[in-house]
């Protein structure tokens, strides 16, 4: 259990959608730019709803094997040990895979049963069909807007599940998040907004996206340790958007106009 209630700030009404969903048993897609509070939404209502979290990042060497379990030798006895999926599933978790599409496609595949009306895990390995303990609840998230064709969430995965879309927050809510999470001073959390909001309407090979409200939160931080504001915005927020010299020169023009 979450011990201590997250901070997440609405935008719109993904709590009440995903209140309702968990009620009604259904599968969960949180689509949207990185860093925008996908994950801080699912720690928010795993505390709200008062059930366990398992969260689980996926990448391209995730297996079924990863998810479900396998079986080990322990002293002279090879014994099964379930997965963190396995678990979730008897355990009644909420279970959080974070970029789901980066998993390989076979992977994907074995959430199929749980996502739909039979809520269930199949494990072949083991001959055992899990059904989902009360209190279960599948969620998955990945960012459309990095996803090339071969990586993209197939139809048949998708329409298993309630689509919640989020983005960047509006910039009052947004203001409030980083004095929320940071205490920064709220002239100063309105400057890195401001220069946020520029970040994202840049369109230039070298930056797929512009800046987050995590980084924000992170500049935040470094100016809360003494840093100057163009020296955290530089390391929190310039450099981990681009490598590219030409793109990083024009942020850090931005930064110097706004900061």
């Amino acid at each position: 259990m979450i011990p201590n209630k997250p901070l997440y700030i609405p935008v719109g009404n993904e709590v009440s959608v995903f209140r309702v969903a968990f009620q009604q048993k259904l599968a969960i897609m949180l689509k949207g730019p990185t860093g925008v509070g996908k994950t801080r939404l699912v720690e928010a209502m795993a505390y709200e709803l008062g059930r366990p979290l398992v969260t689980i990042a996926c990448h391209e060497d995730l297996t079924a094997a990863d998810l479900v379990g396998r079986y080990l030798l322990k002293g002279q006895e090879t014994v099964w040990e379930d997965g963190p999926l396995t678990r979730g599933v008897r355990e009644g978790a909420i279970v959080y895979l974070d970029e789901v599409v980066e998993a390989r496609s076979d992977t994907i595949v074995i959430l199929h049963p749980l996502a739909d009306h039979r809520r269930v895990l199949q494990i072949d390995r083991i001959g055992e069909e899990i059904p989902a303990a009360p209190g279960f609840q599948l969620v998955v998230s990945y960012n459309p807007g990095y996803q090339s064709v071969l990586k993209d969430m197939k139809v048949s995965t998708r329409q298993r599940m309630v689509s919640i879309q989020l983005g960047f927050p509006p910039p009052d809510i947004e203001v409030a998040i980083l004095q929320q999470e940071t205490g920064i001073d709220r002239k100063i959390a309105e400057d890195l907004v401001k220069l946020a909001q520029a970040t994202r309407q840049l369109v230039e090979p070298g930056l797929h996206e512009g800046a987050s409200t995590r980084t924000l939160v992170s500049t935040a931080r470094l100016i809360n340790g003494g840093l100057a504001p163009r020296d955290a915005a530089r390391a929190a927020l310039v450099e981990p958007l681009s490598d590219d010299a030409t793109v990083t020169r024009g942020l850090l023009a931005m930064v110097e106009t706004y900061l």
